[in-house]
């Protein structure tokens, strides 16, 4: 079967390997077919060379769309010829977080594509219980409820309430989702981005009404904005150290920030603004595995088609040639779709 692995940054190998036999499959797991990947922000990273915490070679690959075409004799939450998400990370080894529930941050948490060789390939074997169907939604959708987790996941841990004004900085793909679930709560919603490009994309999509361009004077515009008031939550999406930090200025006293984005560095704070605001501070990382059910209930029922992030498109066999153009279409680039 054909496998594209990324040998190191910008370097592509098609690869024909064994395709792995129905009759040798685990007792839990299932033979999956790749129908669609989605190409995430850690893809590009990676294939730049940029990604935090990534070792090559590497098959890359963890927003997944698959049919399942065999399954071991334990498995009994899918059936041959189910169509499903796949949730991408796992923990090997049962840790204390994932002892407490927390299983999206174990100590040893992998994840698809990042830690161990993903889905950019024909059919691979993964454990069936992380396997989420819909005979409803089409391949794009179930391809694309992964990243829609990671910002289900973030409003869920920032308990946002009605009354709250939300700002949700960075308009990617994670941003985009971010905001969605957070008007879903029946919070005021603002977004934030430095690319005009956009935020007018995320109008569109999202229908957030209220945008601003982030520029050196963000908290009078936002005061102006808010009648003298400052957002009581905060998402920063960007992995942008300058962008976390100044979130400290923006917030209301007694708020919430949510560091959704990640980089290689540290955070630095006022800390007499820390306290004197009581500013709660969290990270968010990945999504559990209820979020996807609940996601694709969402999705199912209309409140949100994540089909309309995609902008562009690569057939499988293209990805090696064709991969480095995505980085042409700039802002345009919301959401690309590799198809087999």
């Amino acid at each position: 079967m054909k496998t594209i692995r990324l040998n190191e940054p910008e370097k592509w190998e098609m690869l024909d390997v064994p395709k792995p036999a129905a009759e040798q499959l685990a007792p839990e797991n299932a033979l999956l077919k790749v129908k669609k990947i989605g190409v995430c922000g850690t893809d590009l990273h990676a294939f730049k060379g940029t990604q935090p915490f990534f070792q090559y070679p590497r098959i890359l690959g963890h927003e997944l769309a698959v049919e399942v075409v065999a399954v071991g004799e334990a498995v009994d939450n899918v059936k041959v010829g189910d169509h499903c998400s796949v949730e991408p990370y796992y923990n090997d080894i049962i840790g204390q977080a994932v002892r407490r529930g927390k299983t999206n941050c174990g100590e040893h948490l992998k994840v698809l594509g990042v830690h161990v060789d993903g889905g950019m390939c024909e059919y691979f074997t993964y454990p069936a219980k992380f396997l989420h169907t819909s005979s409803k939604l089409s391949e794009d959708q179930l391809a694309l409820i992964e990243p829609l987790a990671i910002g289900c996941h973030a409003v869920d841990r920032a308990r946002i309430k009605e009354e709250d004004i939300v700002l949700v900085i960075g308009a990617g793909p994670i941003g985009l989702g971010t905001a969605q679930f957070a008007q879903l709560t029946g919070a005021r919603v603002l977004v934030m981005d430095i690319d005009q490009n956009k935020l007018k994309i995320c109008k569109e999509i999202t229908g957030v009404k209220e945008t601003l361009t982030a520029d050196s004077d963000i908290k009078s515009k936002l005061l102006e904005i808010l009648d003298g008031d400052l957002p009581t939550v905060i998402l920063d999406a960007t992995g942008s150290s300058q962008s976390m930090m100044k979130t400290f200025d923006y917030v209301a006293a007694g708020g919430t920030i949510v560091f959704i984005g990640l980089f290689i560095g540290d955070i630095v704070f006022d800390d007499p603004t820390f306290h004197k605001k009581e500013i709660t501070l969290m990270a968010s990382r990945a999504a559990m595995s209820h979020d996807f059910s609940k996601i694709i209930q969402l999705v199912e029922e209309g409140n949100i088609d994540p089909s309309t992030y995609i902008t562009h498109r690569l057939k499988f066999d293209q990805v090696p040639s064709d991969f480095e153009k995505l980085y042409a279409h700039g802002s345009d680039l919301i959401k690309a779709i590799i198809e087999h």
